[in-house]
């Protein structure tokens, strides 16, 4: 995703390196070792992620297993529903998660929304922003929902 991003940032890293700033050098080999091991996981597992969940929507058709047995989300009789967006995310736009709050079966005292300030996409899910700005919203909306 982003190839002009992933461009630019290896041309930086090549430019500090040039330069002689190690620090900024060592920044972006951390950040693309940490980027890149999200790559590590078999190959027939991610396809058959997404075959079942993109192609094939198992999920909303009621055809979902894990491990042989059928998953049934009508099971989860309390739900709570906590939509996060990177305000920087230039893959899931603005809005795109929230608006699935008013279609959600969960009362409005259930539902929590948050923008991640200077966070793209990435930085959702891993990472110091998710470690400094998401997941503490997180820990907090789970400890807050937890009966």
């Amino acid at each position: 995703m982003n190839p002009d991003r992933h461009v630019n940032a290896h041309s930086d890293y090549f430019n500090h390196l040039m330069v002689g700033d190690g620090e900024s050098a060592e920044a972006h080999r951390r950040f693309y070792d940490e980027y890149n091991a999200v790559l590590d996981l078999p190959a027939e597992y991610y396809l058959d992620t997404v075959k079942t969940v993109f192609q094939e929507f198992a999920l909303p058709k009621g055809r979902m297993f894990v491990r042989d047995e059928l998953v049934r989300p009508s099971a989860i009789r309390e739900p709570a529903l906590l939509t996060i967006e990177g305000e920087l995310d230039d893959i899931s736009g603005n809005g795109q998660t929230r608006r699935r709050m008013p279609c959600a079966s969960t009362s409005a005292r259930a539902r929590a929304h948050f923008v991640a300030p200077g966070v793209g996409h990435y930085g959702i899910f891993s990472g110091r922003r998710w470690r400094e700005v998401v997941f503490p919203q997180v820990r907090e909306f789970i400890a807050t929902h937890t009966s």
